[in-house]
């Protein structure tokens, strides 16, 4: 896959699911990122929307990426994914954090904050 269909596999966006990318093109990002992993017809999905728009606002810098995940999806399954909402936090292609079913808005800050300790090591 050429770095421009990486790129474009793993775009997705904050309204919208992405069509399920390539787990290469997850492990290819090498920003701070965070993978959603629902389903639209899930309560505790729609419930934790407002919490992860609200955290990730404080973030711009952070690319979010929703997955729409169920029976069968590759990517959720190589993630390890049960429960729906599970967020990955991840850098470089690592991932730093993860959060299944969040409470609150706080323990989602929390993860980003994770995100943001690694970049300032990297940057200094």
């Amino acid at each position: 896959m050429k770095p421009a269909e990486v790129a474009e596999a793993a775009q997705g966006s904050a309204g919208e699911p992405a069509s399920e990318p390539a787990r290469e093109a997850i492990d290819a990002i090498r920003e701070a990122a965070v993978i959603e992993f629902g389903a639209a017809y899930c309560g505790h999905c729609r419930a934790a929307q407002p919490l992860i728009a609200a955290a990730l606002g404080a973030h711009p810098g952070v690319r979010h990426i929703k997955v729409e995940d169920g029976p069968g999806r590759r990517l959720g399954r190589s993630f390890r994914v049960k429960l729906w909402p599970t967020l990955i936090f991840l850098r470089q292609g690592q991932e730093l954090a993860r959060l299944v079913r969040p409470a609150g808005q706080a323990e989602i800050e929390q993860a980003l904050r994770q995100i943001d300790a690694v970049a300032a090591k990297e940057d200094s």
